[in-house]
């Protein structure tokens, strides 16, 4: 098994140094080690404010006839940890998990990392981010995966809405304005998403669900605004239904009393 001593990821973003790793140009295995059930952030995605930071849980099962010696995880965005562009090692001293036998042939091995904004966390990393890990056994077997598993890391959204005249007497026209923005890592602040479809909602005052008006494009600033006929009593809201580096986001709906 050979042993890196750095990785390094490019862009500034952060420098995964002073840990022994095995090479990682491919999954390697020997003996009958295996790693299986891996959960990132309890299977949610990790989403990240503007200046804020993230820590949460990795785990997974290594089984082994002989018994478990150790695991690592490394998580990365790129195409392979070799040419990753940011990454975390797990929050332990030695960038270990912590492996807690479950059975003689079955260990659970669990760690935190951090995602920081400005940090590890730029503005071209947001996305489909990959798990990384390796397991040794008592018997020195071991696994190597590059890509066992797959998350999100997002920028934080948010989405505002207004809706005018209120009051405003039925059949009337309302003027719905709002705002699509979402956490920039590289600036410290929220800017405007620009160019995303948002749909436009309406919740009659006594319902439980929103029905869908009309899909609406933002601005180039992540502005929005529309128009809608005023019905009845009820609550109007944008709804965007996120992507793969912006969580889905829905704002508060705006009381509308109509006459």
């Amino acid at each position: 098994m050979r042993i890196r001593a750095t990785v390094a990821a490019v862009s500034g973003a952060v420098a995964l140094s002073a840990f022994a790793i095995p090479a990682a140009h491919a999954d390697e295995a020997h003996g009958d080690t295996k790693i299986s059930n891996v959960v990132v952030n309890g299977g949610k995605s990790v989403v990240v404010g503007a200046t804020g930071s993230k820590t949460f849980s990795v785990s997974f099962t290594v089984t082994d006839n002989s018994g478990v010696k150790w695991g690592q995880a490394v998580l990365f965005h790129g195409s392979d940890l070799d040419h990753a562009d940011s990454g975390a090692v797990a929050n332990t001293s030695d960038h270990r998990s912590r492996c807690t036998k479950v059975s003689a042939t079955k260990s659970t091995c669990t760690a935190t990392y951090t995602l920081k904004a400005g940090s590890n966390l730029i503005n071209k990393v947001a996305g489909t981010w990959k798990v990384w890990a390796i397991a040794q056994a008592n018997d020195n077997n071991y696994v190597q995966k590059d890509a066992v598993k797959t998350f999100r890391a997002q920028r934080l959204s948010k989405l505002t809405v207004n809706a005018a005249p209120e009051p405003v007497k039925k059949g009337r026209t309302l003027t719905v304005t709002g705002a699509l923005t979402r956490a920039n890592w590289d600036a410290a602040t929220y800017s405007g998403y620009g160019s995303q479809s948002v749909k436009l909602q309406f919740r009659m005052k006594d319902s439980s669900s929103y029905t869908t008006l009309k899909t609406v494009k933002a601005d180039s600033r992540g502005n929005l605004r529309t128009t809608t006929t005023a019905t009845a009593d009820g609550y109007y809201r944008f709804s965007f239904v996120g992507d793969a580096g912006t969580p889905a986001v829905s704002a508060a709906g705006d009381f509308v009393d109509v006459q």
